[in-house]
C-alpha cells in the first residue's frame, strides 16, 4: 500500500494516539507515527503539540526518518523557537556524521530554520561543511551561506563565510563551483549597495568557463547568468569567452540555450561588426532560436518574446528565417500574434510577397483578434517597405470585397494610415471605401472614414451628406469620433464654405454647447475663433499639409532595449518591462546596461535600403496614445529645423528625427518660431534655439588646502570639450623646497571616472603655479557614492601622499548622445512610473525661454519638444548621462518671473540632486 493511506484518516483524538507512537519503543511504529504526523501538518491541521515528541525522535540512523523530522522541524521551528534549540545538539552531531547525506541534510535542514536563536550556532559546523571533503556537502553548504545571508547579513560578512564563498569559484568540482556562483548572485541581489561582492577577473572567469562543461543544465544557467554580468577587458577576451560559450547554443534545456545568446548579444557590443567572427557568430545565433520554436507553445511564446528584442537589436540575425515564424493552423492566440509581430519587424523588400501571401491567408481565419491584427499588419508593411504600398493597397480591396464586417473596418483604419504615409496616391480607392459606410460599428473605424471624408472632401460630391448622417447620432459618437467629425466639418467647409456654412455652424453648437467632453469643447472654440477672426489662418492650420507617419516598429527606448536585453532569459525578457516595474524590495534597483560599443561595432541591423526603411522610418501611432491624439489634431506647426547635438545619436530610432512630425529637414541650428496664428497649437513641438557654444564654465575651487597638503595647495573644476571630461587643476608649490614625480589616482566611483593618461605635471619650484588638465575616461570600476557625484582623489609627489574628496559637476556628465526622438521620449515618459518623478524649484531665472533652451542645448541637455499653456512656457527636455542613465525633464517658465519648476522623471531618480545643481548653475550663468 502506498504512503496516501497517511490522508486518509479523520479519528478524533488522534492527537493522543501518535503522542504514544512516537514514544513507542519499535523504530518501525516511530516512522510510521511520524509520517502520519508529517500527512496531517500537510493538510493543514496543527500539531505543533508533538514537537517535543517528533524532535526526540532525531536520534536515529534511518535516513528516512531523519528527513521526516527534519521537515517538520522546518515546519514548526518559528512557532516554537525555544522548543527548536532542542534540536541544535543533534544538527551539530549530524554535521560530523560518518554519512555525507546526512552531513547536508543537517547543514541545509539548519539553513531553512529562520529563527535567530539557532542561527548562532549553525556558524561552525557550516565552515566545517564549506570545507567538508565530499563535494555533495560543499554544494549545499554554499547555498546555505545565502540562506543565512537573508536571515542575518552582518553576520555573514563578520563571520567570513563570504571569502569562504569565493574560494569555492576555485574548487574542482564544478557542481560545487554552479552552486557557489548562484549563492554569491543570490546574496548580490540581497545587498543593499547593488555593488558586486566578487570582483570579476580573467582568471576567475576562466574557472567559471572550465566548470560550465562538466555542470548540471541549471548550474550552467547559473554561471552564465553571472558571466552575463562580467564586462571584458578588450575585444580579443570578449572573443575568447564568444568561442568557449558558443557550443552551449546546442544544449537541450532552453533555459541554457537563452542565458548562452544573454551573453553572446552583450560580448557582439565588444566586437568590431565587420570582423569575419562577429559574422560567423551572427550565423550561429539563428539556429538554436529556431529550435525553440519547435518547443511546446508555452516555452514557443518565451522564446519570441526574447526573439522580439533580438530582432529589434539586431534584425540580421534572423533575417533570413522568416518561414520559421509563419503562424500553424494550431498555435495558440498568443504565439500567433508573437509571431505576426516578428514578420513585420523582419519585413524587407526580397521577402515581401512571401509575408503578404501570408497575411492574405490570415485575414480569412476564424480567430478574429488574429483576424485583425493580420490585417493591420498588412498596413505596417505597405508603410514600411515603400515598392510593395501598391500590392499591399490591392490586396485590403480584396478583403473589403468579402465584406466581413470586422475586417472591413480593420482595412478601413489601416488605409487611413496608408493615405498619411503615400498622399496623393491611392485616393482613387475612396468610393470603394464610401460603399462600406452603413457597415461601420466600431469607433475607430468610423473614425478613420470620417478623417478621410474630411481630408478628400473636395473628390467627393456628397461629402457633405455623408458628414450630415454622422451628425444625426453626434451625441452618441465616441468621443474620438467626435473629435474627428468636428475636424472633418471644418475642412469641408474650408474647402467649400458656399454650401456648407449650416452644417458648420450646427456641429460648432454641439461641440461648444451640447458636450462635456473639454476636449472636443476645446477643439470647437477653437475652431470658433479661428474662423470667426481669421479665416486664411484657419485654412493654414487646419488644412495644412499632414507630417508623414511610419510604421511602429522600434519604440521600446533604446536604454530601456538595452537593459532587457541584459534580462533575456528572465521575466523582465518577457514583459518587456524593466525588473523595477514589476519587481518590489531586494534587487528591484540594480540596473543592468550593454557595454559601450566597439568603434565600428555597429547594431548588426540590415541594409537600410534592403529593409526599405530608407533614411526615414516612420511610424503608427496607437489611437490610445498621446501621439496618436497629437496626429489626430489635423493642426500643423511650420516646418522648422530640429536642434541637435555636435555628435550624430545612434538612439533616433525612428530615423528622421524631429521633422518626422514637423515636416522639415534637420538642421545643426535652430531659429526662434515665426509667429502668426498657424502657431497656436502648431507650436508644441515647435523648437526655438541659437548655435551652440561651449558649456558652462563652473569657477575653480580649493581641493587640497597647502596646510594640509603640506605646502602643495591644489585648485581645481572639472568641464566637459568635445566630448571628453577634464579635470583643470592649478597645482602651487607653498613649500621651500621643489615638488616633482607627480602622479594621480582616483578611488572607484559612481560614474567609472579613471584618468585616461598619467598626470604630466612639470617639476614645480617653491612660490610657483602650474596649470594642468587631465582627460578623464568612463570606463573605470563603479562603486556607489555619497553623494553619487562625490570624487575620492590621491596625488603623490615626491614629498607625501594626499588625499582628498570634491564633487564632480553634473553638466560634464551629460552625453552628447542624449537627444531622444520625440516619439520615444513620449513612450518613455508615459513607462516611467509616477513614483519615479520629482519637482524641484528652481530661482533667479533670467533670459528668455529660446535663451535658456538654447544654454541647455551648449550643456547636452536637448529640448525635444515646447510648447505654450496658459501663458506658460513648457520645454520637454532630455540628457543621457555618462553611465547610460536617461533623464527626462519637464521645464516650467513664465516670462518675467524668475521663478521656475523643473519636473524629473528618470528609472534612477538617486541621480536627481546632480541634475538640479546642474540646472542651477546652468541657469545662472551668463
Amino acid at each position: 500500500m502506498t504512503d496516501s493511506k497517511y490522508f486518509t484518516t479523520t479519528k478524533k483524538g488522534e492527537i493522543f494516539e501518535l503522542k504514544s507512537e512516537l514514544n513507542n519503543d519499535k523504530k518501525e511504529k516511530k516512522k510510521e507515527a511520524v509520517k502520519k504526523v508529517i500527512a496531517s501538518m500537510t493538510v493543514g491541521k496543527d500539531v505543533s503539540a508533538l514537537f517535543p515528541d517528533v524532535v526526540n525522535c532525531m536520534q536515529t540512523d534511518n535516513l528516512e526518518l531523519k528527513k521526516l523530522v527534519y521537515l517538520y522541524l522546518m515546519n514548526y521551528a518559528k512557532s516554537q523557537p525555544d522548543m527548536a534549540i532542542m534540536a541544535v545538539n543533534t544538527f551539530v552531531k549530524d554535521c560530523e556524521d560518518s554519512n555525507p547525506l546526512i552531513r547536508a541534510l543537517a547543514v541545509r535542514t539548519m539553513g531553512c530554520i529562520r529563527v535567530d536563536k539557532i542561527t548562532e550556532y549553525l556558524c561552525e559546523p557550516l565552515r566545517k561543511c564549506l570545507k567538508d571533503e565530499d563535494p555533495y556537502v560543499r554544494k549545499t553548504a554554499a547555498v546555505c551561506v545565502a540562506k543565512l545571508y537573508d536571515i542575518s547579513a552582518t553576520m555573514v560578512e563578520d563571520q567570513g563565510f563570504l571569502d569562504q564563498l569565493k574560494d569555492l569559484l576555485s574548487d574542482s568540482n564544478p557542481m560545487v563551483v554552479a552552486n557557489a556562483v548562484a549563492a554569491l548572485s543570490e546574496i548580490n541581489e540581497a545587498s543593499q549597495s547593488g555593488q558586486p561582492l566578487v570582483e570579476m577577473n580573467s582568471v576567475t572567469i576562466n574557472k567559471l568557463l572550465t566548470a560550465l562543461n562538466e555542470c548540471t543544465e541549471w548550474g550552467q544557467v547559473f554561471i552564465l547568468d553571472s558571466l552575463a554580468n562580467y564586462s571584458p577587458k578588450d575585444e580579443r577576451e570578449a572573443q575568447s569567452i564568444c568561442e568557449r560559450i558558443t557550443p552551449r547554443l546546442a544544449h537541450a534545456n532552453a533555459a541554457v540555450v537563452l542565458s548562452a545568446v544573454k551573453v553572446l548579444m552583450k560580448l557582439l557590443e565588444m566586437l568590431s561588426s565587420d570582423s569575419d567572427f562577429c559574422a560567423t557568430l551572427t550565423k550561429k545565433l539563428a539556429p538554436p532560436l529556431v529550435t525553440l520554436l519547435s518547443s511546446e507553445p508555452e516555452v514557443q511564446y518565451v522564446a519570441l518574446r526574447n526573439i522580439n528584442l533580438i530582432v529589434q537589436k539586431r534584425p540580421d540575425i534572423l533575417k533570413h528565417e522568416m518561414k520559421v515564424f509563419f503562424v500553424k493552423y494550431n498555435d495558440p492566440i498568443y504565439v500567433k500574434l508573437e509571431k505576426l509581430d516578428i514578420m513585420i519587424r523582419l519585413a524587407n523588400q526580397s521577402n515581401i510577397a512571401q509575408v503578404l501571401s501570408e497575411l492574405k491567408e490570415y485575414a480569412t481565419e476564424v480567430d478574429v483578434d488574429f483576424v485583425r491584427k493580420a490585417v493591420r499588419a498588412i498596413g505596417r508593411c505597405a508603410i514600411k517597405v515603400e515598392p510593395s504600398a501598391e500590392r499591399c493597397v490591392s490586396t485590403l480591396l480584396d478583403l473589403i470585397q468579402t465584406k466581413v464586417n470586422y475586417v472591413v473596418q480593420e482595412a478601413i483604419v489601416v488605409i487611413k494610415d496608408i493615405f498619411r504615409k503615400y498622399p496623393n496616391k491611392y485616393e482613387s480607392i475612396i468610393s470603394t471605401l464610401c460603399e462600406n459606410l452603413d457597415t461601420l460599428d466600431e469607433p475607430e473605424a468610423r473614425a478613420s472614414m470620417v478623417w478621410i471624408i474630411g481630408e478628400y472632401a473636395e473628390r467627393i460630391d456628397n461629402a457633405d451628406e455623408l458628414l450630415d448622417s454622422f451628425l444625426e447620432g453626434f451625441q452618441d459618437e465616441n468621443a474620438q469620433v467626435q473629435l474627428q467629425l468636428l475636424t472633418a466639418v471644418v475642412k469641408l467647409f474650408l474647402k467649400r464654405p458656399s454650401d456648407t456654412q449650416e452644417l458648420v455652424q450646427h456641429v460648432l453648437s454641439l461641440a461648444t454647447q451640447d458636450s462635456d467632453n473639454p476636449d472636443l469643447r476645446d477643439r470647437g472654440f477653437i475652431y470658433w475663433r479661428l474662423l470667426s477672426t481669421d479665416p486664411a489662418a484657419a485654412k493654414e492650420v487646419v488644412l495644412a499639409d499632414k507630417p508623414l507617419i511610419s510604421e511602429e516598429t522600434d519604440l521600446l527606448e533604446p536604454t530601456l532595449l538595452d537593459e532587457l536585453i541584459c534580462h533575456i532569459s528572465s521575466l523582465a525578457s518577457v514583459y518587456h518591462k524593466p525588473p523595477t516595474a514589476f519587481v518590489e524590495g531586494r534587487g528591484a534597483g540594480v540596473r543592468k546596461s550593454l557595454p559601450n560599443r566597439a568603434p565600428g561595432a555597429g547594431s548588426g541591423s540590415a541594409d537600410q535600403s534592403e529593409t526599405g526603411a530608407g533614411s526615414e522610418s516612420t511610424v503608427i501611432p496607437n489611437q490610445e496614445s498621446l501621439i496618436g491624439d497629437l496626429l489626430s489634431m489635423d493642426i500643423n506647426a511650420p516646418a522648422m529645423p530640429a536642434a541637435q547635438a555636435t555628435t550624430t545619436s545612434n538612439v533616433d530610432l525612428l530615423g528622421g528625427g524631429l521633422d518626422i512630425l514637423l515636416g522639415g529637414p534637420p538642421a545643426a541650428s535652430v531659429e526662434a518660431a515665426p509667429g502668426g496664428a498657424s502657431s497656436l497649437l502648431g507650436d508644441i513641438f515647435g523648437l526655438a534655439g541659437t548655435s551652440l557654444s561651449v558649456g558652462v564654465q563652473i569657477p575653480k575651487v580649493t581641493w587640497l588646502p597647502a596646510e594640509k597638503g603640506k605646502g602643495l595647495e591644489i585648485q581645481g573644476t572639472f568641464s566637459r570639450r568635445n566630448g571628453e571630461i577634464f579635470m583643470d587643476m592649478t597645482l602651487t608649490n607653498k613649500a621651500m623646497q621643489p615638488m616633482t614625480n607627480f602622479a594621480i589616482q582616483l578611488n572607484k566611483n559612481s560614474f567609472g571616472l579613471v584618468p585616461a593618461s598619467p598626470l604630466q605635471a612639470p617639476p614645480l619650484p617653491p612660490n610657483q603655479s602650474t596649470e594642468m588638465s587631465l582627460s578623464l575616461g568612463t570606463t573605470g570600476p563603479i562603486q556607489r557614492m555619497e553623494p553619487l557625484n562625490n570624487l575620492q582623489v590621491a596625488v603623490k609627489n615626491n614629498i607625501d601622499i594626499f588625499y582628498f574628496a570634491c564633487l564632480v559637476h553634473g553638466n560634464v556628465l551629460f552625453a552628447e548622445d542624449g537627444q531622444l526622438d520625440k516619439r520615444v521620449f513620449l513612450n518613455t515618459w508615459k513607462e516611467i512610473p509616477a513614483a519615479n518623478e520629482l519637482q524641484y524649484s528652481l530661482s533667479g531665472v533670467i533670459g528668455t525661454t529660446d535663451g535658456i533652451a538654447s544654454k541647455m542645448t551648449t550643456n547636452n541637455i536637448f529640448t525635444i519638444a515646447k510648447r505654450n499653456v496658459e501663458g506658460q512656457d513648457m520645454l520637454y527636455q532630455s540628457l543621457k548621462l555618462t553611465n547610460n542613465i536617461w533623464v527626462l525633464l519637464e521645464l516650467k517658465l513664465q516670462p518675467g518671473n524668475p521663478d521656475a519648476t523643473l519636473s524629473l522623471k528618470s528609472r534612477s531618480v538617486e541621480v536627481a540632486n546632480i541634475i538640479f545643481a546642474a540646472y542651477e548653475a546652468i541657469i545662472r550663468s551668463p
